[in-house]
């Protein structure tokens, strides 16, 4: 395994197999999304969309907790309009290079995840969190709703329980988020690893080019009418059967062996 070092280590990164692991490592300020951490992410992002060859993207953090949204210390040193506007977009810009990145992101989550670090968590595809993680959108708390958090949040659980967490500023533990979509699954502390591991080799182990076009076509359907939907999910289905994996999956099953995928080309 191949580890570089961005940004002076605010974000580690390694690749193992067509899976890029992301680590936010700000643990003395339990990984907060300062300037420089979003750049990280977003230059990483950029690069891993423009690479054919990655199948799997895990984000986690080091530490006792995953992200705590914004460096607020920060924010108070820069008192603009037009600080917070460029703040708010470029963090947007990070959130939806996450949904709108080719291959599925799997958040691994121990800890707390708040305001923009929750934001973070609703934006990855999949979120296997460790029993012990907490989740919460408490800008209300210091006389800032949770606006851009909101986005990502009401997108994944009902209206009225994501109005509730942004109004209250309430914390809500792992089974919870569990419970209420925010999260995909729940294990011990002590099987995180083991878990994420497992999800990760499963997603390797599926045609590369079929979890493209099903990344490509989830997330816009949501967005669509119940017809336009439909319209556009059977022609990405017509282009993934003219694809050489759907050919050799359907041969493969019809013939009872392995299907053999194709490798990305990097």
């Amino acid at each position: 395994m191949n580890t570089n070092q961005l940004n002076e280590s605010l974000l580690l990164r390694s690749d193992e197999k067509g899976a890029v692991f992301l680590s936010l490592n700000r643990p003395d300020k339990l990984n907060t999304l300062s300037e420089a951490m979003l750049a990280s992410l977003q230059q990483e992002l950029d690069s891993i969309a423009a690479d054919p060859t990655v199948q799997c993207v895990v984000l986690s953090a080091e530490g006792r907790g995953f992200c705590a949204g914004h460096d607020l210390q920060e924010m108070r040193s820069n008192p603009t309009h037009s600080y917070y506007q460029e703040l708010f977009r470029r963090c947007g810009q990070v959130m939806q290079s996450i949904v709108n990145l080719p291959v599925p992101v799997v958040a691994k989550v121990g800890g707390i995840a708040a305001a923009a670090g929750c934001q973070l968590v609703a934006s990855c595809d999949l979120v296997i969190a460790a029993r012990s993680a907490r989740f919460a959108v408490p800008g209300i708390n210091v006389g800032l709703f949770c606006s851009t958090p909101a986005v990502a949040l009401s997108r994944n659980i009902s209206p009225k329980r994501a109005f509730d967490l942004l109004v209250t500023g309430d914390i809500i533990d792992a089974d919870t988020a569990l419970e209420w979509g925010l999260i995909s699954s729940v294990v011990d502390d002590a099987d995180l690893d083991d878990a994420v591991a497992e999800k990760v080799e499963k997603i390797l182990s599926k045609s590369p080019s079929a979890v493209r076009f099903g990344k490509s076509m989830f997330n816009p359907q949501r967005q669509m009418s119940l017809a336009d939907a439909y319209e556009f999910a059977g022609n990405v289905m017509a282009d993934n059967m003219m694809s050489p994996d759907a050919g050799e999956g359907i041969d493969a099953f019809l013939a009872k062996r392995a299907p053999i995928w194709e490798k990305p080309a990097g």
